[in-house]
């Protein structure tokens, strides 16, 4: 009785944290899952990724995605009953064609807002941006030539970086691309998320964390505090040189205005 009880004194909630790369969605994601209170957010459905939770499960999802959905959404949640998850847009739309081929979730004329409402029961919308978007674009550039996604004690880069000023501009066009992804996702779903700004959330941490948190409606034991990052940011004086050197090199590929 008493699991019974607990369930019913707190319904099953989701949310979605959708972002692009170096968004800062990692330092966003760890803030909320180290209050034991926010889930797990991980990107459980990024398509390589799917395979090590399945056999963690012991689940075909090619034999039943909904079943593999499911058990995500039953077993990485916190006792609060909250389930969190990260979505990138670059496999946005191949994710919402997985859950409606499903069959469990929605058909062919079901709305992609109802498909993932039915997926992921209370869905709330999270979205991660980064205002300085050539700064974004130095970050990608340099970590696809390290290796490093996500800059931790005791991780090690596969090479050192190079300036490459045609891979900051092609890394600067992607992110604009995925940018629009979700700003046309938004505008079909007739949904403005709850936006945290990458900037804001490195200047005040434990503010913007108690931001999302509320918008989420979970609240935190009485006195507990917002632990601080374990992700530790990638901009230094390499970043700041290459910056420079970009916008002397190709002043018309970006404006700092628009950044």
């Amino acid at each position: 009785m008493g699991g019974l009880f607990h369930k019913l004194r707190h319904p099953r909630r989701c949310y979605v944290v959708c972002t692009i790369p170096r968004s800062g969605s990692n330092l966003l994601t760890d803030g909320l899952r180290d209050t034991r209170r926010a889930g797990m957010p991980k990107q459980f459905f990024l398509p390589k990724a799917e395979s090590r939770y399945a056999a963690e499960l012991g689940i075909d999802r090619a034999a039943d995605y909904a079943a593999y959905v499911r058990a995500i959404v039953d077993t990485k949640i916190t006792r609060n009953e909250v389930f969190g998850f990260k979505l990138m847009s670059w496999y946005l739309d191949d994710f919402l064609a997985r859950l409606r081929e499903a069959h469990g979730f929605g058909n062919s004329t079901t709305s992609d807002l109802e498909l993932l409402r039915s997926a992921f029961p209370s869905l709330r919308f999270v979205r991660i941006v980064r205002r300085h978007k050539l700064r974004q674009a130095l970050s990608t550039a340099r970590a696809l030539q390290t290796g490093l996604w996500k800059v931790q004690e005791g991780k090690n880069v596969l090479r050192e970086p190079e300036f490459d000023p045609d891979l900051i501009e092609q890394s600067l066009h992607e992110a604009e691309r995925q940018d629009k992804l979700w700003d046309d996702f938004f505008r079909r779903i007739g949904i403005k998320p709850f936006e945290v700004e990458y900037e804001r959330l490195c200047q005040d941490y434990e503010t913007t964390i108690h931001e999302v948190l509320n918008f989420l409606r979970i609240k935190l034991p009485a006195g507990a505090r917002v632990s601080p990052p374990v992700t530790t940011r990638q901009a230094d004086e390499i970043s700041r040189m290459w910056e420079e050197r970009f916008l002397a090199e190709r002043p018309s590929a970006y404006s700092p205005a628009s950044g």
